[in-house]
């Protein structure tokens, strides 16, 4: 694999203002993906998501509720970490944004009309992670700096 490429990876000149972005946000990720997956927290798991997500019309259902449930999970366990910051984050982002578009954005911006507000700050807050990477406190850190011997 390229070199730089891994190096760009990894790298990341932010501070700690990264680990303030990834933690809540890993968490919040995390327990909506476990609600997806699981059916933890008080969600449906696979198979109710699944059916909810084919009525909307994200066909096969199953398989959406699967990768979004994976993508929130995962991407948000990775995030909390720091550990392959900017690939998750970007996951997440295009997870979130599919949210909005599929499901939020005809209900106006507040929340509280099922808008659109939450999932766009988690999509922004998720692009600014895929920018700038994992900061000082990351995982990603750590192995930016052995690969830098």
């Amino acid at each position: 694999m390229n070199n730089h490429f891994v190096k760009t990876l990894f790298n990341s000149n932010a501070g700690a203002a990264a680990l303030v972005l990834r933690v809540p946000t890993g968490i919040i990720l995390a327990a909506h993906g476990a609600q997806k997956l699981f059916g933890w927290f008080g969600g449906y798991g696979l198979e109710g998501t699944g059916q909810w997500m084919a009525s909307i019309g994200l066909s096969p259902g199953y398989l959406m509720a699967l990768m979004a449930g994976s993508a929130e999970f995962f991407g948000g366990l990775a995030l909390l970490l720091g550990l392959l910051t900017r690939p998750a984050a970007l996951v997440t982002a295009i997870t979130m944004l599919v949210a909005m578009f599929s499901v939020h954005i005809g209900n106006g911006l507040f929340m509280s009309n099922n808008g659109y507000e939450y999932a766009l700050t988690l999509a922004v807050i998720a692009t600014a992670l895929a920018i700038q990477g994992g900061g000082r406190f990351a995982l990603d850190n750590l192995i930016a700096q052995k690969l830098n011997r």
